[in-house]
């Protein structure tokens, strides 16, 4: 009988010192994140977002984890997007976003979700959210099993990469005119 154990390496501190940071002058201010305070309103798009990873917020190396907070105005849709590093808890803060993921075999499992809800984007899943409200705007926080998810935007990826109209055309079965 053979018995193979894997994981994730063992942390072998409470957390980790930035490089040339004094341990001793560490205080909470270390563990404290504050450009969340001003909200994440939206500039020229209809989807404001500040994200909070390990770059940002040193107290996150080897923690595993990192943060996004969303503002949805009325009508505003994040467009169908991946993060190829870590899976994704959404939890709605205000109003009401209707989501959406497939998985590998292009099921799309889609709910509405209101007020205190919360639904999981699986790890490197294509997946979207948006506000259909008209008139009110939406708010929801992201947590993000990693300390940098990455974020794969499928129509920036795909059809602002110069990946030719040749391949595109026959990938989604269209003409050149339709992909335009």
């Amino acid at each position: 009988m053979v018995h193979v154990h894997a994981s994730d390496p063992e942390t072998i501190n409470d957390f980790t010192i930035p490089n040339g940071v004094d341990e001793s002058k560490l205080d909470g201010v270390f563990f404290t994140y504050t450009g969340l305070r001003g909200g994440a309103p939206a500039s020229n798009t209809c989807l404001g977002h500040k994200t909070v990873t390990v770059k940002d917020f040193p107290a996150l190396d080897d923690a595993g984890v990192s943060l996004e907070l969303l503002e949805f105005q009325a009508g505003a849709v994040n467009v169908p997007h991946t993060h190829p590093r870590g899976a994704e808890i959404f939890f709605v803060v205000d109003g009401a976003l209707t989501v959406g993921s497939t998985d590998s075999n292009g099921k799309l499992y889609k709910n509405m979700l209101q007020k205190g809800d919360v639904f999981v984007f699986p790890k490197g899943l294509p997946h979207y959210q948006a506000n259909f409200d008209k008139t009110n705007k939406a708010v929801a926080v992201s947590a993000f099993a990693s300390s940098n998810a990455g974020t794969v935007s499928l129509p920036k990826s795909l059809f602002g990469s110069n990946i030719g109209d040749d391949v595109l055309t026959k990938a989604f079965k269209i003409s050149a005119d339709n992909l335009q």
